[in-house]
């Protein structure tokens, strides 16, 4: 008898043996529809280097309080799915980044696009994504109207141009009460779909608050010469310049504002090329009292040990610490971990449910998280004010958030 039993236990080990292993869960593919080449070629190794810093994070087991899914090694409601990135190159082109969604679609492999960085690529490569009933999230593009189109399928996670349209005159009508002069304001963006959303916003902010616009000249995207935009800057004698413009252009400008001696009390930056660590390092000294929107900020860095650990592996790859564009990506990934772990599926309809019902506490940068209305704009959001001082990104205000006094006026005495 003994002998029969352990023939079947023998038999019952060898027929496991031959069995194959439990399949490990599938990998879920997200396309990444960025400016890999062309202009914008250092702005899209920045942003891959970040989404794969995230990638890890999900992917692994890291001890970062207050960033989710970094302990649980993959998407729990996939069954510890890995997440996959494939990245497309827009070449900073709308339309190589609607070619490139449809493809991505027709392809069928991905799960989920995330794009693309302007707000003029972005646009109609949602349209796509919108067409197709496909989900699309977007981390960085600034346009406002992008969550204005009655989109069903479209989600961002950054704050818009309206709602730093709105920082930076709650900003100059705090400092116009104490009796700076502020009034007189110029305006210069670039002529793409960023430039003319963000001026369409800071002419209607002026309008409503009273604040004269002294001068608005927008520019060509991949400018190589700004001479003449600088002049008739220079000769409207603003207050305080607003500016929206990519890192090369923002750079361009510096130059020129010192070249042709053009001074104002500050310089109001959108996000783009101000929030590019390169511009404070590379500018230098003519850098110096520039401000601008800010999500993110070396500041943030120093206070909390888990962000400390999430700019290193950044720095490890890109050689810069993170910055307000950076930390939004970083965070919109994990915002698409959140919505496939709760969807427990890769279904486009199941995504896009989860990514609706969106309520993702994470602890990366001002702002309670990540909440999305009924347009896809999330509302949890919030911004800062940072100025260069020293050759750092410093947080100037509002006052809860300020590690350092404002210098006023821009230029260091």
């Amino acid at each position: 008898m003994k002998k029969g039993i352990s023939a079947i236990v023998i038999s019952l080990a060898l027929i496991l043996t031959w069995l194959p292993s439990a399949k490990a869960a599938d990998d879920v593919l997200i396309a990444m529809v960025y400016p890999l080449s062309g202009a914008l070629t250092e702005t899209g190794k920045r942003l891959k280097a970040v989404y794969e810093v995230a990638a890890e994070v999900i992917n692994g087991s890291y001890n970062l309080p207050g960033i989710p899914y970094a302990k649980t090694e993959g998407i729990p409601g996939l069954g510890g799915a890995k997440i996959a990135l494939e990245f497309y190159d827009t070449q900073a082109s709308p339309e190589i980044g609607k070619a490139e969604t449809e493809r991505i679609i027709q392809e069928g492999k991905a799960k989920l696009i995330m794009g693309c960085y302007n707000s003029g690529v972005s646009k109609p490569a949602s349209f796509v994504a919108e067409r197709h009933n496909f989900p699309f999230l977007c981390a960085v593009s600034s346009s406002a109207e992008l969550t204005e189109r009655g989109l069903k399928y479209f989600f961002r996670v950054a704050p818009t141009d309206y709602h730093d349209s709105v920082l930076f005159f709650d900003f100059l009508d705090e400092m116009a009460a104490k009796g700076e002069k502020v009034k007189r304001v110029a305006v210069t963006c670039e002529k793409t779909e960023f430039g003319k959303h963000a001026t369409g916003e800071i002419l209607a902010r002026a309008k409503e608050r009273g604040y004269k616009i002294v001068a608005n000249v927008p520019y060509a995207f991949k400018a190589t010469d700004v001479n003449a935009e600088v002049l008739k800057i220079k000769a409207a004698k603003p207050d305080v310049i607003i500016q929206g413009s990519v890192f090369s252009e923002l750079v361009l400008f510096a130059k020129t504002y010192k070249d042709l001696g053009l001074k104002t009390n500050a310089i109001l930056n959108f996000c783009g090329g101000y929030q590019n660590p390169r511009f404070a390092s590379q500018v230098g000294a003519d850098a110096e009292g520039w401000s601008g929107s800010c999500t993110f900020a070396p500041d943030f860095i120093a206070k909390k040990a888990h962000l400390q650990e999430i700019n290193a592996m950044y720095k490890a790859r890109s050689g810069m610490d993170m910055d307000g564009i950076a930390m939004e990506s970083f965070t919109t990934l994990i915002v698409a971990a959140d919505a496939f772990s709760r969807a427990k599926s890769t279904d486009p309809e199941a995504i896009t449910n989860a990514l609706r019902t969106t309520e993702l506490v994470v602890d990366t940068m001002p702002g309670k998280g990540v909440k999305f209305n009924e347009n896809g704009q999330n509302v949890w959001i919030a911004s800062t004010l940072s100025q260069i001082q020293n050759g750092k990104y410093r947080v100037v205000w509002p006052k809860e958030w300020a590690s350092s006094d404002l210098w006023w006026p821009m230029y260091k005495k």
